[in-house]
């Protein structure tokens, strides 16, 4: 039987963070999980658009639990500032779900000079994670679930001497890059947590075709190149409905069966029912994580530290230790 968000355990109680939350599968999102009874996070960078995302949730879910705040990925220093809020108002975090992005953008570079596309998709989320991890790891089972794409099938793994494809440009070779780089945080996190001894876990889900507005917004900014035009009459014409391409991060969020190290995704690669899918192309994923380790630290300046953030377990005398 189809997994739905019907399936989504009660999760009164529970803490959940959603980027991009106020459009597309961030909102589907954030109103199932919602409906689940979850408080919900709702981080995003337009704060009307999240306001009015904010009041369509509320119409919709009785009892919704909703705070909003303002996340600028492009934005380092602006991400730190709403980890760090997000942080402070919150001693734990159940869900964090990386889900915000944009797709194919002319070359540009984000405020901090990175490539628009690894600034947003990969570094924004690597910086904000990073700073939650303090109430992540202090929740008793908390997910991480980023947000790939069937594009990290022509992506290339980062090259550290030209992370942001200087004289390599083109749309789609920064938003294959960028999405196998979501790819390989989620492997690489779970990797570091599990070397940890945490009990946080961290999988990975893509939407396959869905009609959202990131193609348009993509068309509407000069991106995709000529297949941009091409792929915004197929999301509308044929993609699934953003609360169906929600449904593999819900349920790589939710689904009490789900583990650390998996993939969630429609069943037919781009359509078709949230089931769990095979991880392709393993040859070289630990180097391709390391790479992606030692670059993000370096560019960002923020180090994925899971050891420090671990709560403090007493001893058998009742003190306090890392």
């Amino acid at each position: 039987m189809a997994w739905t968000a019907a399936d989504i355990p009660d999760l009164n109680g529970r803490v959940a963070v959603v980027t991009g939350a106020n459009g597309g599968l961030g909102l589907e999102t954030a109103k199932a999980l919602a409906g689940a009874g979850a408080h919900v996070v709702m981080a995003a960078r337009s704060p009307d658009k999240t306001a009015d995302a904010r009041a369509a949730i509320v119409a919709a879910v009785q009892d919704a639990s909703i705070e909003t705040v303002a996340l600028d990925l492009g934005s380092q220093a602006g991400t730190r500032a709403a980890a760090a809020q997000i942080a402070t108002t919150h001693s734990r975090i159940d869900i964090l779900i990386n889900n915000a992005g944009v797709m194919a953008m002319p070359e540009g570079r984000t405020e901090d000079g990175f490539e628009t596309q690894l600034g947003i998709d990969h570094l924004g989320h690597w910086t904000f994670t990073a700073g939650l991890l303090g109430p992540l790891l202090a929740a008793e089972a908390a997910r991480v679930v980023t947000v790939t794409s069937t594009a990290r099938l022509m992506g290339r793994r980062i090259d550290p001497d030209n992370p942001n494809l200087a004289g390599e440009y083109s749309e789609w070779k920064a938003y294959g890059q960028a999405k196998l780089a979501n790819l390989h945080f989620a492997y690489g996190l779970e990797r570091e947590l599990r070397a940890a001894g945490a009990r946080a876990q961290s999988l990975a889900a893509h939407p396959g075709l869905s009609d959202t507005d990131l193609q348009s917004r993509t068309v509407r900014e000069g991106g995709g190149g000529r297949h941009g035009p091409l792929f915004e009459r197929l999301s509308a014409s044929t993609g699934m409905p953003a609360w169906r391409g929600a449904l593999p991060q819900l349920r790589a969020a939710t689904d009490p069966a789900a583990r650390g190290g998996q993939l969630y995704a429609p069943r037919w690669v781009n359509a078709g029912d949230a089931v769990r899918r095979p991880l392709y192309r393993r040859i070289g994923l630990a180097t391709s994580i390391d790479v992606l380790w030692r670059v993000s630290e370096d560019l960002t300046g923020v180090p994925m530290d899971i050891e420090a953030a671990l709560p403090a377990r007493p001893d058998a005398l009742g003190r306090a230790h890392p």
